[in-house]
């Protein structure tokens, strides 16, 4: 870390929700999924598919070997020579900015919209960026800039500090950002594991297309797992996605007005939901959804879904159960509590390698296309 850069202390930025996407209670909304799924397989009748039906708000309930799911939405105004808004900041509490103000919310930058150096350890984030662009910088030295159809997957391991940023490249006009952001636990075995990030650029990421008697088509993003003879890129070597025994599968669904669609079976033991994130209505196996909630499914068994009269957009979590304790504190989830408190020790000790970038809030040139510099010196550069 450089002795002249700013920074708060840990345990403040702690409390201030280190990431948009922490929240205490992990481990209590893992065990009542299991335990509702548990039951609800239990009295459900054989003909109904439907575990059951919940709405979804800012961090989207997910089930294991899922942690939790963000879905950042934002339309941020044209963008001034530091990357940041082209507008007033009145207002907004800076540094931790979540109550969307004009159309967008900075987040923890105060200059930039995003997350500056912040650290992790015993699971991995894959984001999923729709529209609008991420610059990345970590405690490795790695650095990137991805989006608009890219996903950074990176697996935190043993401990590592990064820097998430949205930098507002245009100046002439309005710079929209739409991602996911997916927390994946570690097995107990894999999470002190080297910290790693591979990239799944946009046009790596296999589509698998169906059309359907009317005509209406379907389209899926198989971002993990494989649907149909489409396979995705492959996941980190220590992910719980690396074995296909886990059936682990993350896929991004586009459906026609009025297509109609089966999302094919899977093993059964594992736990499988679908997020139904923009459009109108869905029929889901005779269950009518409105928009903006998850459905947890029976794996395996053929799902007939039938979108409504506007396009509409699903994403897909499923994978075997890790079935492990969580105990989960910040941006740390081991398996127990002396666990936890180790990995702050280690990280006050450590900084998890410090920070070689001269910002917390690191943004990359804005003349820099997309691009992947890894820990090893490896570089990726895309048109």
């Amino acid at each position: 870390m450089s002795d002249n850069v700013p920074r708060r202390g840990f345990i403040s930025r702690l409390g201030l929700g280190i990431s948009a996407i922490i929240a205490a209670p992990i481990i209590g909304i893992t065990r009542s999924v299991k335990n509702e799924l548990d039951k609800k397989s239990t009295i459900m009748k054989e003909e109904n598919p439907v575990l059951y039906i919940r709405p979804m708000g800012f961090q989207w309930e997910t089930a294991d070997p899922f942690l939790f799911c963000v879905h950042h939405e934002d339309k941020f105004p044209k963008g001034n020579d530091q990357l940041g808004p082209v507008a007033s900041m009145d207002g907004r509490h800076m540094g931790d900015d979540f109550i969307i103000k004009d159309g967008f919310r900075m987040y923890h930058g105060k200059k930039v919209p995003g997350f500056p150096g912040h650290p992790h350890r015993g699971f991995e984030t894959v984001t999923v960026v729709r529209e609008g662009l991420v610059d990345h910088a970590d405690s490795l030295g790695a650095a990137g800039r991805y989006g608009n159809g890219d996903v950074q997957w990176m697996t935190a391991g043993g401990g590592v500090q990064h820097s998430e940023m949205f930098p507002l490249l245009n100046k002439d006009k309005d710079n929209p950002l739409e991602l996911f952001q997916i927390w994946l636990n570690l097995p107990k075995k894999n999470k002190m594991v080297k910290p790693y990030f591979r990239m799944l650029w946009s046009d790596t990421i296999p589509r698998y297309t169906h059309k359907d008697e009317a005509g209406k088509e379907t389209e899926v993003e198989v971002i993990a797992g494989g649907l149909h003879g489409k396979n995705a890129p492959a996941p980190p070597p220590d992910s719980w996605a690396s074995d296909p025994e886990n059936d682990v599968a993350i896929w991004n669904i586009k459906m026609d007005a009025g297509a109609t669609w089966i999302l094919p079976k899977a093993k059964a033991g594992i736990n499988r939901t679908i997020y139904f994130y923009q459009g109108e209505s869905l029929n889901v196996q005779d269950e009518n959804i409105s928009s903006y909630n998850g459905v947890g499914l029976i794996p395996d068994r053929d799902i007939n879904i039938t979108n409504g009269a506007t396009e509409s957009k699903i994403l897909v979590l499923q994978g075997k159960p890790i079935n492990e304790p969580v105990m989960q504190y910040g941006p740390f989830v081991m398996n127990t509590k002396e666990e936890i408190n180790q990995a702050f020790e280690d990280y006050h000790r450590t900084q998890f390698g410090g920070w070689p970038w001269p910002r917390p809030d690191q943004v990359h040139d804005r003349n820099l296309g997309r691009f992947a510099l890894h820990a090893d010196g490896t570089k990726e550069v895309k048109s």
